[in-house]
């Protein structure tokens, strides 16, 4: 995963919070945070959706980074968690954060000037 200042990690947040946009997405991630890896059919059974609908979801994720497949027994495809993004996202926001941070400070220390006159 690039640092949060390498070009590609503007790219990598906005396909991080396209991904998680989706309850269904959130969904399937929670499941796989929770219970550990799974088949689109393992995950099918735990939730409301077909293991068609399950298995777009995942490609959506896989293709944010979020999931990685695997091979499994009787290749099967087994899709685990992958927070490496997750990182990169957090670090574009914490900047963003440290952005506004500082033009609010700026604005505090400006009207409490003001109010000092």
């Amino acid at each position: 995963m690039p640092p949060p200042d390498h070009p590609d990690a503007e790219s990598i947040a906005q396909e991080v919070f396209t991904a998680l946009a989706d309850p269904t997405r959130r969904g399937i991630l929670a499941q796989l945070a929770t219970r550990g890896p799974a088949t689109a059919t393992d995950l099918a059974e735990r939730l409301p959706i077909s293991r068609q609908a399950i298995a777009k979801h995942l490609g959506l994720l896989a293709d944010a980074g979020l999931v990685r497949a695997e091979a499994g027994e009787r290749r099967r495809i087994r899709y685990r968690l992958h927070a490496g993004p997750v990182a990169v996202a957090q670090s574009f926001l914490a900047a963003l954060a440290r952005d506004w941070d500082g033009h609010l400070g700026l604005l505090r220390d400006h009207l409490d000037q003001t109010e000092e006159k």
